[in-house]
């Protein structure tokens, strides 16, 4: 297994055992400066594996890795959304919650622009833009959730709580089927 937990309360940056440093991302830093009980998992990451990768590296349900997703309503307008690694989003559902004509997923560079990660390690904490993130309720019925911590090949665990304590969330209901992840 190539994940590689670090412990809880190493300060970002901070060598660890004299040969690997802690990553340093905005979403370490803003979980590290809120005082949130985490701990960083390491894999390879592969170019398209998805959800599906991740939990396989990490040896955990598919459920518990959360995607974090960029996507724009037909005005371009763009907000994140949370979804179980195993689900998709409904985007007709999104839309009819949102009182929009229709959402779809962000082009990878338009992402990447609203959040300032690159697609495969966009996180939810310390986004470059302030957007309005939606995260599947069912999420906060989870012990535990991995999610990415900012980097490709990098997903943090954490108490679902830690989303609503930390981030202006608004839950709804929108997932669908199973990910072709």
């Amino acid at each position: 297994m190539i994940a590689a937990a670090y412990p809880l309360g190493t300060s970002v940056g901070e060598e660890i055992m004299g040969k690997q440093k802690m990553p340093s991302t905005g979403a370490l830093r803003m979980l590290k400066a809120a005082g949130v009980d985490f701990e960083i998992h390491r894999y390879k990451y592969e170019a398209r594996g998805g959800t599906q990768v991740s939990a396989r590296e990490l040896q955990v349900e598919q459920h518990s890795v959360i995607k974090t997703l960029v996507m724009e309503d037909h005005l371009a307008k763009p907000m994140i959304v949370l979804m179980h690694g195993d689900k998709e989003v409904s985007t007709r559902a999104l839309a009819r919650h949102l009182g929009v004509k229709n959402v779809n997923a962000s082009k990878p560079e338009t992402a990447q622009k609203h959040s300032g990660y690159l697609v495969g390690g966009t996180s939810p904490f310390g986004t470059r833009k302030t957007l309005p993130i939606y995260a599947q309720e069912s999420i906060f019925e989870l012990g535990l959730i991995y999610i990415n911590g900012g980097q490709r090949g990098l997903l943090v665990a954490i108490e679902p709580a830690v989303l609503e304590s930390l981030l202006k969330v608004e839950r709804v209901s929108v997932a669908q089927g199973v990910s072709p992840d």
